[in-house]
Protein backbone atom coordinates (compact mmCIF):
# COMPACT_ATOMS: atom_id res chain seq x y z
CA UNK A 1 0.00 0.00 0.00
CA UNK A 2 0.93 3.71 -0.60
CA UNK A 3 0.84 6.91 1.53
CA UNK A 4 1.21 10.42 -0.19
CA UNK A 5 1.02 13.36 1.41
CA UNK A 6 0.38 16.66 0.42
CA UNK A 7 0.75 19.72 2.56
CA UNK A 8 -1.74 22.77 2.17
CA UNK A 9 -1.34 25.79 -0.30
CA UNK A 10 -3.56 28.13 2.53
CA UNK A 11 -5.25 27.96 5.71
CA UNK A 12 -6.85 30.52 7.84
CA UNK A 13 -8.50 31.13 11.31
CA UNK A 14 -11.98 33.62 10.85
CA UNK A 15 -13.51 34.99 13.85
CA UNK A 16 -17.23 35.69 14.24
CA UNK A 17 -16.69 38.01 16.97
CA UNK A 18 -17.78 41.75 15.34
CA UNK A 19 -14.85 43.43 16.35
CA UNK A 20 -12.75 40.29 14.14
CA UNK A 21 -15.47 39.91 11.29
CA UNK A 22 -12.14 41.37 8.96
CA UNK A 23 -9.26 40.22 10.82
CA UNK A 24 -7.13 37.94 8.73
CA UNK A 25 -5.04 35.56 10.07
CA UNK A 26 -3.56 33.85 7.00
CA UNK A 27 -0.32 33.32 8.33
CA UNK A 28 -0.62 32.64 12.08
CA UNK A 29 1.11 29.52 13.40
CA UNK A 30 -2.16 28.10 14.99
CA UNK A 31 -5.14 26.86 13.38
CA UNK A 32 -8.14 27.50 16.16
CA UNK A 33 -11.70 26.55 17.01
CA UNK A 34 -12.65 28.97 19.68
CA UNK A 35 -15.71 30.46 21.14
CA UNK A 36 -15.08 34.18 22.20
CA UNK A 37 -17.49 35.80 24.89
CA UNK A 38 -19.51 38.84 23.56
CA UNK A 39 -19.28 41.96 25.10
CA UNK A 40 -23.03 42.93 24.14
CA UNK A 41 -25.46 39.73 24.81
CA UNK A 42 -25.09 36.24 26.65
CA UNK A 43 -23.62 34.08 23.81
CA UNK A 44 -19.93 33.00 22.36
CA UNK A 45 -19.14 33.55 18.63
CA UNK A 46 -17.47 31.04 17.36
CA UNK A 47 -14.18 30.94 15.09
CA UNK A 48 -13.94 28.66 11.75
CA UNK A 49 -10.87 26.75 10.24
CA UNK A 50 -9.94 27.31 6.32
CA UNK A 51 -7.99 25.02 4.16
CA UNK A 52 -6.93 24.37 0.73
CA UNK A 53 -4.53 21.59 -1.27
CA UNK A 54 -2.93 22.39 -4.57
CA UNK A 55 -5.65 20.97 -7.53
CA UNK A 56 -2.62 20.11 -9.49
CA UNK A 57 -0.72 18.24 -7.24
CA UNK A 58 -3.46 16.00 -6.25
CA UNK A 59 -4.45 15.35 -9.89
CA UNK A 60 -0.61 14.48 -10.45
CA UNK A 61 -0.79 11.79 -7.45
CA UNK A 62 -4.10 10.28 -8.58
CA UNK A 63 -3.49 9.65 -12.36
CA UNK A 64 0.79 9.49 -12.09
CA UNK A 65 0.82 7.52 -8.95
CA UNK A 66 -2.05 5.96 -7.51
CA UNK A 67 -2.84 2.03 -9.39
CA UNK A 68 -6.39 2.10 -8.66
CA UNK A 69 -7.88 5.66 -8.23
CA UNK A 70 -11.64 3.51 -7.42
CA UNK A 71 -10.14 2.93 -3.97
CA UNK A 72 -8.08 5.72 -3.46
CA UNK A 73 -8.53 7.46 0.59
CA UNK A 74 -7.80 10.94 1.34
CA UNK A 75 -7.48 11.99 5.13
CA UNK A 76 -6.94 15.12 6.65
CA UNK A 77 -4.40 15.17 9.32
CA UNK A 78 -4.36 18.12 11.84
CA UNK A 79 -2.15 17.68 14.77
CA UNK A 80 -2.77 19.04 18.07
CA UNK A 81 -1.28 22.41 20.41
CA UNK A 82 -2.40 23.41 23.97
CA UNK A 83 -6.26 22.93 24.11
CA UNK A 84 -7.85 25.22 26.53
CA UNK A 85 -11.34 24.93 28.64
CA UNK A 86 -13.00 21.98 26.57
CA UNK A 87 -16.47 20.85 27.60
CA UNK A 88 -16.90 17.01 27.86
CA UNK A 89 -18.21 16.74 23.81
CA UNK A 90 -16.92 18.30 20.83
CA UNK A 91 -18.58 17.72 18.04
CA UNK A 92 -16.86 19.03 14.90
CA UNK A 93 -18.04 19.22 11.15
CA UNK A 94 -15.91 19.62 7.75
CA UNK A 95 -17.72 20.71 4.18
CA UNK A 96 -16.04 21.63 0.80
CA UNK A 97 -15.76 25.35 0.21
CA UNK A 98 -18.07 26.73 -2.27
CA UNK A 99 -16.42 30.05 -3.16
CA UNK A 100 -12.60 30.73 -3.25
CA UNK A 101 -10.52 32.77 -0.96
CA UNK A 102 -7.63 34.80 -0.77
CA UNK A 103 -4.92 33.15 2.28
CA UNK A 104 -3.57 36.70 3.19
CA UNK A 105 -0.72 38.12 5.49
CA UNK A 106 -2.06 38.91 8.84
CA UNK A 107 -1.95 37.67 12.57
CA UNK A 108 -4.75 36.92 15.11
CA UNK A 109 -2.41 39.77 17.66
CA UNK A 110 -1.66 42.25 14.58
CA UNK A 111 -1.94 45.82 15.50
CA UNK A 112 -3.40 47.58 14.02
CA UNK A 113 -5.44 44.15 12.44
CA UNK A 114 -4.25 43.06 9.28
CA UNK A 115 -7.35 42.58 6.51
CA UNK A 116 -5.61 41.79 3.18
CA UNK A 117 -7.15 38.00 2.71
CA UNK A 118 -10.10 36.23 4.33
CA UNK A 119 -11.86 37.07 7.12
CA UNK A 120 -15.87 35.87 8.50
CA UNK A 121 -17.10 38.76 6.34
CA UNK A 122 -14.73 38.63 3.23
CA UNK A 123 -13.30 36.19 0.99
CA UNK A 124 -10.51 38.09 -0.22
CA UNK A 125 -10.10 41.39 2.12
CA UNK A 126 -11.69 43.95 3.37
CA UNK A 127 -13.43 46.97 1.74
CA UNK A 128 -10.68 49.56 3.47
CA UNK A 129 -8.01 47.50 2.19
CA UNK A 130 -7.18 49.46 -0.86
CA UNK A 131 -3.63 50.01 0.07
CA UNK A 132 -3.23 45.87 -0.40
CA UNK A 133 -4.83 46.19 -3.79
CA UNK A 134 -8.15 43.77 -2.16
CA UNK A 135 -11.45 44.04 -3.46
CA UNK A 136 -13.64 43.32 -0.63
CA UNK A 137 -16.20 40.32 -1.42
CA UNK A 138 -18.50 39.32 0.86
CA UNK A 139 -19.39 35.74 1.53
CA UNK A 140 -23.07 34.79 -0.01
CA UNK A 141 -25.60 35.39 2.05
CA UNK A 142 -28.67 35.36 -0.04
CA UNK A 143 -29.29 33.26 -3.44
CA UNK A 144 -26.69 30.61 -2.35
CA UNK A 145 -26.66 28.22 -5.76
CA UNK A 146 -27.77 24.42 -5.45
CA UNK A 147 -26.60 21.93 -2.73
CA UNK A 148 -25.05 25.15 -0.60
CA UNK A 149 -25.70 27.14 2.21
CA UNK A 150 -23.71 29.58 4.85
CA UNK A 151 -24.48 31.69 7.81
CA UNK A 152 -27.64 33.94 8.63
CA UNK A 153 -26.48 35.18 12.04
CA UNK A 154 -28.04 38.80 12.05
CA UNK A 155 -24.67 40.23 13.89
CA UNK A 156 -22.65 37.89 12.25
CA UNK A 157 -23.36 37.60 8.12
CA UNK A 158 -20.58 35.76 6.43
CA UNK A 159 -18.29 32.81 7.73
CA UNK A 160 -17.85 30.68 4.66
CA UNK A 161 -20.45 28.88 1.81
CA UNK A 162 -20.23 25.21 1.40
CA UNK A 163 -21.61 22.36 0.26
CA UNK A 164 -23.73 20.02 1.86
CA UNK A 165 -25.12 16.68 1.58
CA UNK A 166 -24.13 12.72 2.88
CA UNK A 167 -21.68 12.63 0.20
CA UNK A 168 -19.84 16.24 1.02
CA UNK A 169 -20.05 16.41 4.75
CA UNK A 170 -18.14 14.34 7.18
CA UNK A 171 -18.86 14.98 11.30
CA UNK A 172 -17.13 13.67 14.34
CA UNK A 173 -17.47 13.64 17.56
CA UNK A 174 -14.78 13.35 20.41
CA UNK A 175 -15.65 12.23 24.20
CA UNK A 176 -13.12 13.55 27.16
CA UNK A 177 -10.94 11.39 27.47
CA UNK A 178 -10.54 10.95 23.37
CA UNK A 179 -7.10 11.22 21.46
CA UNK A 180 -7.66 15.21 19.83
CA UNK A 181 -4.78 14.88 16.79
CA UNK A 182 -7.48 14.44 14.53
CA UNK A 183 -7.55 12.45 11.57
CA UNK A 184 -10.78 13.26 9.60
CA UNK A 185 -11.74 10.84 6.30
CA UNK A 186 -12.53 13.21 3.23
CA UNK A 187 -12.21 10.83 0.93
CA UNK A 188 -15.45 11.44 -1.35
CA UNK A 189 -15.05 15.35 -1.34
CA UNK A 190 -11.66 15.29 -2.78
CA UNK A 191 -12.54 12.93 -5.62
CA UNK A 192 -15.27 15.47 -6.59
CA UNK A 193 -12.35 17.74 -6.43
CA UNK A 194 -10.19 15.18 -8.59
CA UNK A 195 -13.56 14.93 -11.07
CA UNK A 196 -13.83 18.65 -11.99
CA UNK A 197 -10.64 19.26 -12.30
CA UNK A 198 -9.77 15.90 -14.36
CA UNK A 199 -12.51 15.22 -16.12
CA UNK A 200 -14.46 18.48 -16.49
CA UNK A 201 -17.87 16.77 -13.92
CA UNK A 202 -20.16 19.37 -12.63
CA UNK A 203 -22.08 19.09 -9.61
CA UNK A 204 -22.97 17.07 -7.68
CA UNK A 205 -20.08 14.81 -9.41
CA UNK A 206 -17.54 17.55 -9.11
CA UNK A 207 -16.97 20.45 -7.34
CA UNK A 208 -14.11 23.50 -7.87
CA UNK A 209 -11.50 22.89 -5.16
CA UNK A 210 -11.91 25.67 -3.19
CA UNK A 211 -10.48 23.94 -0.11
CA UNK A 212 -12.45 23.16 2.95
CA UNK A 213 -13.88 24.52 6.33
CA UNK A 214 -13.67 23.34 9.55
CA UNK A 215 -16.42 23.82 12.33
CA UNK A 216 -17.80 22.90 15.10
CA UNK A 217 -21.89 21.83 14.64
CA UNK A 218 -24.65 23.91 14.32
CA UNK A 219 -25.54 22.62 18.15
CA UNK A 220 -21.81 24.17 19.48
CA UNK A 221 -22.04 27.49 17.36
CA UNK A 222 -23.35 30.87 18.75
CA UNK A 223 -24.84 29.63 22.04
CA UNK A 224 -24.34 30.54 25.92
CA UNK A 225 -21.58 27.92 26.70
CA UNK A 226 -18.39 27.97 26.17
CA UNK A 227 -16.98 24.99 24.50
CA UNK A 228 -13.24 25.92 24.81
CA UNK A 229 -10.27 26.18 22.38
CA UNK A 230 -9.21 23.17 20.16
CA UNK A 231 -5.88 24.88 18.61
CA UNK A 232 -3.76 22.92 15.93
CA UNK A 233 -0.57 23.54 14.20
CA UNK A 234 -1.14 25.30 10.90
CA UNK A 235 1.20 25.38 7.64
CA UNK A 236 3.04 28.11 9.02
CA UNK A 237 4.09 26.62 11.99
CA UNK A 238 7.98 26.58 12.80
CA UNK A 239 7.51 22.90 14.70
CA UNK A 240 7.57 19.09 12.78
CA UNK A 241 3.71 19.18 13.08
CA UNK A 242 2.24 21.01 9.90
CA UNK A 243 -1.16 19.91 9.04
CA UNK A 244 -1.50 17.30 5.77
CA UNK A 245 -3.83 15.37 3.14
CA UNK A 246 -2.82 11.69 3.70
CA UNK A 247 -3.45 10.16 -0.10
CA UNK A 248 -3.52 6.39 0.23
CA UNK A 249 -4.49 3.85 -2.46
CA UNK A 250 -3.80 -0.10 -2.93
CA UNK A 251 -0.82 -0.84 -4.57
CA UNK A 252 -0.08 -3.98 -2.36
CA UNK A 253 0.40 -7.63 -4.86
CA UNK A 254 1.03 -10.73 -3.08
CA UNK A 255 2.56 -13.12 -5.71
CA UNK A 256 4.66 -15.98 -4.47
CA UNK A 257 5.24 -17.48 -7.82
CA UNK A 258 5.86 -21.01 -7.11
CA UNK A 259 6.14 -20.64 -3.72
CA UNK A 260 5.37 -23.90 -1.54
CA UNK A 261 4.12 -24.42 2.20
CA UNK A 262 7.78 -24.41 3.00
CA UNK A 263 8.37 -20.91 1.99
CA UNK A 264 5.64 -18.74 3.37
CA UNK A 265 6.39 -18.98 6.95
CA UNK A 266 2.86 -19.91 8.62
CA UNK A 267 4.22 -20.52 12.06
CA UNK A 268 7.76 -20.51 13.91
CA UNK A 269 10.27 -17.74 14.84
CA UNK A 270 10.78 -15.58 11.82
CA UNK A 271 14.25 -13.40 11.30
CA UNK A 272 13.63 -10.21 9.14
CA UNK A 273 16.07 -7.86 7.69
CA UNK A 274 15.62 -4.62 5.94
CA UNK A 275 17.39 -4.24 2.66
CA UNK A 276 17.82 -1.50 -0.03
CA UNK A 277 18.16 1.08 3.05
CA UNK A 278 21.22 3.51 2.45
CA UNK A 279 20.74 5.76 5.33
CA UNK A 280 20.14 8.73 4.32
CA UNK A 281 16.84 9.87 1.95
CA UNK A 282 15.94 13.02 -0.21
CA UNK A 283 12.47 14.28 -0.11
CA UNK A 284 12.03 13.57 -3.88
CA UNK A 285 13.14 9.96 -3.40
CA UNK A 286 10.57 6.67 -4.07
CA UNK A 287 12.82 3.95 -3.07
CA UNK A 288 11.32 0.35 -2.47
CA UNK A 289 12.46 -1.69 0.33
CA UNK A 290 13.00 -4.78 0.52
CA UNK A 291 12.68 -7.30 3.45
CA UNK A 292 14.80 -10.28 4.06
CA UNK A 293 12.15 -12.39 5.80
CA UNK A 294 13.88 -16.12 7.37
CA UNK A 295 13.42 -19.14 10.13
CA UNK A 296 15.35 -17.90 13.09
CA UNK A 297 16.32 -21.87 13.93
CA UNK A 298 15.52 -23.63 10.27
CA UNK A 299 14.55 -26.91 9.99
CA UNK A 300 18.06 -29.10 8.98
CA UNK A 301 17.91 -30.74 5.57
CA UNK A 302 20.90 -32.16 4.15
CA UNK A 303 20.88 -30.25 0.49
CA UNK A 304 23.68 -28.29 -1.54
CA UNK A 305 23.01 -24.71 -0.66
CA UNK A 306 22.27 -22.82 2.64
CA UNK A 307 18.98 -22.47 3.83
CA UNK A 308 19.93 -18.92 4.26
CA UNK A 309 19.82 -18.57 0.27
CA UNK A 310 16.02 -19.57 -0.30
CA UNK A 311 13.81 -17.27 -0.53
CA UNK A 312 11.01 -16.90 2.29
CA UNK A 313 7.67 -15.28 2.85
CA UNK A 314 5.28 -13.73 5.27
CA UNK A 315 1.22 -14.44 5.27
CA UNK A 316 -0.44 -12.17 3.04
CA UNK A 317 -1.16 -10.22 6.47
CA UNK A 318 2.00 -8.66 6.90
CA UNK A 319 2.00 -4.82 6.94
CA UNK A 320 4.48 -2.00 7.80
CA UNK A 321 4.41 1.49 9.77
CA UNK A 322 6.33 4.11 9.99
CA UNK A 323 6.90 6.64 13.30
CA UNK A 324 8.94 9.45 14.04
CA UNK A 325 12.21 7.80 15.68
CA UNK A 326 12.45 10.90 18.50
CA UNK A 327 8.74 11.54 19.19
CA UNK A 328 7.38 8.19 18.77
CA UNK A 329 4.31 9.87 16.59
CA UNK A 330 2.77 7.36 14.10
CA UNK A 331 2.57 8.68 10.79
CA UNK A 332 2.09 5.64 8.78
CA UNK A 333 -0.12 2.75 11.24
CA UNK A 334 -0.21 -0.68 10.79
CA UNK A 335 -3.66 -1.31 8.31
CA UNK A 336 -5.40 -2.21 5.10
CA UNK A 337 -3.11 1.04 3.85
CA UNK A 338 0.15 -0.34 4.96
CA UNK A 339 0.30 -3.73 3.22
CA UNK A 340 3.29 -5.34 1.96
CA UNK A 341 3.75 -7.01 -1.15
CA UNK A 342 5.32 -9.73 -2.36
CA UNK A 343 6.86 -11.02 -5.71
CA UNK A 344 9.90 -13.60 -6.34
CA UNK A 345 12.37 -11.79 -4.86
CA UNK A 346 10.41 -11.34 -1.39
CA UNK A 347 8.86 -8.98 0.63
CA UNK A 348 8.74 -5.69 -0.23
CA UNK A 349 7.16 -1.96 -0.43
CA UNK A 350 7.25 1.21 -1.44
CA UNK A 351 7.51 4.16 0.38
CA UNK A 352 7.04 8.14 -0.77
CA UNK A 353 9.70 10.96 1.18
CA UNK A 354 7.44 13.64 0.17
CA UNK A 355 6.20 14.21 3.01
CA UNK A 356 8.66 13.54 5.50
CA UNK A 357 10.25 16.38 7.63
CA UNK A 358 14.39 17.18 6.50
CA UNK A 359 16.53 16.84 9.26
CA UNK A 360 14.58 13.76 11.05
CA UNK A 361 14.65 10.36 11.55
CA UNK A 362 12.00 7.64 10.70
CA UNK A 363 12.04 3.97 12.26
CA UNK A 364 10.06 1.19 9.84
CA UNK A 365 8.33 -1.09 11.60
CA UNK A 366 7.10 -4.31 10.68
CA UNK A 367 3.76 -6.68 11.71
CA UNK A 368 3.14 -10.04 10.86
CA UNK A 369 0.33 -12.68 11.09
CA UNK A 370 0.29 -16.65 11.08
CA UNK A 371 -0.70 -19.17 12.60
CA UNK A 372 0.94 -18.75 16.01
CA UNK A 373 -0.63 -15.09 16.13
CA UNK A 374 0.19 -11.41 15.52
CA UNK A 375 4.40 -10.60 15.98
CA UNK A 376 5.65 -6.48 15.44
CA UNK A 377 9.05 -6.23 14.25
CA UNK A 378 10.84 -3.35 15.69
CA UNK A 379 14.58 -3.81 15.32
CA UNK A 380 15.77 -0.25 14.58
CA UNK A 381 15.28 -0.15 10.98
CA UNK A 382 15.64 3.67 10.84
CA UNK A 383 16.44 6.37 8.05
CA UNK A 384 16.69 10.27 7.94
CA UNK A 385 15.66 12.46 5.41
CA UNK A 386 18.25 15.38 3.95
CA UNK A 387 17.61 18.55 1.84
Amino acid sequence: MAHYFLFPEKDATIYSRPTNQTLNTGIDEILTLRDIESNTDTNFYPSRILIQFNTTQLVDVINNKAQNKNIITASLKLWQTEHKELSANQHLEIYPLAESWVNGTGRLNNTPQITDGVSWKYRDGSEDAIKYNAIGTYWNTASLSAGTTGSWIDDAPGGGVWYTGSTFEVDRSYGYNDELDISLDITLPVLKHYSASNNSATYPDGITNNGFILKRSGSQEFTAINDGELNFFSMDTHTIYPPYLDVAWDDSSYDTGSATSNTILNSGEIYVTLRNNKGTFKTIEEPKFRLNVRELYPTRRFVTSSNYLDTKYFTSESYYSLVDYATEETIIPFGPTSKLSADSEGMYFKLYMNGLQEGRYYKLLFKHENNDGVTIYDENYYFKINR
